[in-house]
């Protein structure tokens, strides 16, 4: 059985010289990857780094961008939040199977404001605001008894009116100082575009990469 063909079309030497813009264009591609992708066109395998300099790697949902940068949230009392918060950078890497697409990212994290993480809280369901008070993330647990008695609990304290946002519980944006573009190509001559600058603001510069 051969390979499938790419389902769109692949940067060209024509095309690579008009792009310009790579939040435009993994706009261009979130749109593509939320026509064709199964399940969670927002996905991504989210990289970071503990204390000892070991990584760790999870999925997690992006919950919006804009030129500011790529916004997911967590616990920062979660072994994720606290490695974002110590070391201030991280690495995305969304690949759109559908598409035989990917996207990786670098730069530097910073928490979102309280007014953003605040509206994006009360956009969630009720069960999963409550979920942000009875999890205590990536800590021991006891058993699932244990869990499900702590979603009673806050359930019956916050069984009447809103449920605030709990204070552990915020989002993260990743400011990219590096985004590459991958695209299949036949006999695995693939296509590698990235971005880089040195900091929020400045230009970004262009290369195409082998394969």
């Amino acid at each position: 059985m051969t390979d499938p063909k790419p389902s769109s079309k692949p940067l060209t030497k024509d095309d690579f010289t008009e792009v310009t813009k790579p939040f435009a264009l993994f706009g261009e591609w979130l749109v593509d990857a939320t026509a064709s992708e199964i399940n969670d066109p927002n996905a991504l395998a989210l990289a970071t780094v503990d204390p000892d300099g070991l990584p760790n790697v999870r999925m997690v949902l992006l919950k919006g961008f804009d030129e500011r940068g790529f916004v997911f949230y967590t616990n920062f009392e979660s072994a994720k939040g606290q490695e974002l918060l110590s070391a201030g950078k991280a690495a995305m890497c969304f690949h759109w199977k559908s598409l035989r697409r990917q996207v990786r990212i670098r730069g530097t994290v910073v928490k979102v404001s309280d007014d953003e993480a605040d509206e994006y809280y009360q956009s969630r369901p009720r069960g999963s605001r409550i979920g942000a008070w009875a999890s205590k993330q990536s800590r021991p647990l006891e058993n699932r008894f244990a869990l499900e008695k702590e979603v009673a609990r806050y359930t019956a304290k916050f069984a009447v009116g809103e449920i605030p946002r709990p204070e552990h519980w915020s989002g993260f944006r990743l400011v990219p100082t590096q985004m590459e573009f991958w695209h299949d190509r036949p006999f695995r001559l693939h296509d590698r575009v990235v971005f880089r600058r040195n900091a929020d603001g400045e230009d970004w510069t262009r290369d195409r990469l082998y394969p």
